[in-house]
């Protein structure tokens, strides 16, 4: 079942919505027993990245698409960092409708440009940054009468608060802390609605502090001033202008949470500890939480015993090169036992 279905009494749809799906939703949420001890919380991560198109996009897009349907719209259209060109173009080709992608020339990781190609989608690569596709790919929708369908569109924001209802009925309750990375801005003001959607129809009763994390080279959030060249190795969240910033500000001042910036250091620091102490492989953006929360234990401003919950927004595997980067290549041998042994014992 996903997420229309499982969630229509809480979402924006009608009898003529077409219940269209992936199997997107319905994600593992793991206790991270290793590093919690290390960092002494109970902490959870929310394995988005086992969604169809390996990322939390679906959630959303699931909307998204399925609203675009409804009205009649003739094509989809999105700029994307890579995550959001994998999931349009995922149901685009399950809708069977056309989807363009514009994509900043040579910024994209080759996992997440290789779904988009292979899904069918009309790939278009511009000589500039996500903003600028971003600004072109909402002037062709308004002109030709396509869907946009980032997270500008409302129904995207709207399919991704059911990332909060999940961890609230998997926990009992909301987390103390949610942390999350930050990109476009979209992701932390969905998960915001959710958790006060969820509050205000009684399931919970009390709301989580809301935890924005930015690589340092795009951190327009925690600067205060927009980024106009972000770069950072975690690519799915290298924007420096995001489109949904005043909500984001609205969640974490609400929340009375706060915006962090983490280097491209820290981050690939926190991938390796995540994949080696806790058996996860995610996107180096979804490990811009952890670096943050390692970071916020050594300057002393990690509660202790906190139950937090991260967002691990996207599958290791989008972004394979950045990963080998690291841990460099397998030991070679040849076919002789006593080499194996040799190097095992070594």
């Amino acid at each position: 079942m996903g997420v229309i279905d499982r969630y229509a009494e809480l979402l924006p749809v009608t009898d003529k919505t077409p219940r269209i799906t992936l199997g997107e939703g319905s994600t593992p949420l793991v206790h991270l027993d290793g590093i919690s001890r290390m960092l002494e919380i109970e902490l959870w991560a929310k394995l988005e990245g086992c969604n169809p198109s390996g990322s939390f996009k679906d959630r959303g897009m699931v909307m998204a698409v399925a609203k675009a349907l409804e009205d009649g719209a003739k094509a989809l259209v999105c700029a994307s960092t890579g995550n959001t060109s994998a999931s349009a173009a995922a149901y685009a080709a399950a809708a069977q409708v056309p989807c363009f992608v514009l994509l900043p020339a040579g910024k994209v990781a080759l996992g997440k440009l290789a779904q988009a190609l292979m899904y069918g989608a009309k790939v278009i690569a511009v000589r500039g940054n996500f903003d600028r596709a971003l600004e072109m790919a909402r002037e062709a929708a308004e002109r030709e009468g396509f869907a946009i369908v980032n997270s500008v569109n409302p129904y995207r924001l709207w399919g991704q608060r059911s990332g909060a209802w999940e961890i609230c009925e998997a926990l009992g309750r909301a987390p103390d802390w949610h942390a999350i990375p930050v990109g476009n801005a979209g992701n932390i003001s969905a998960y915001w609605a959710g958790y006060k959607q969820y509050k205000e129809l009684g399931k919970i009763d009390k709301l989580p502090r809301m935890m924005g994390f930015q690589a340092a080279g795009a951190a327009p959030l925690v600067t205060g001033q927009p980024c106009p060249n972000p770069e950072t190795v975690a690519t799915a969240i290298r924007i420096g202008n995001p489109v949904s910033a005043h909500l984001a500000k609205e969640a974490v001042a609400q929340s009375e949470g706060e915006f962090n910036s983490v280097t491209d250091e820290e981050i690939l620091a926190a991938q390796y500890i995540l994949s080696s102490k806790g058996g996860v492989f995610a996107e180096p953006a979804s490990c811009a939480p952890l670096a943050g929360l390692i970071k916020l234990k050594k300057e002393g401003r990690l509660p202790r015993g906190i139950t937090a919950v991260m967002i691990l927004t996207g599958n290791g595997l989008k972004d394979p090169d950045t990963a080998m980067s690291q841990v460099g290549r397998p030991v070679e041998i040849g076919d002789s036992f006593d080499e194996l042994m040799e190097v095992m014992k070594g």
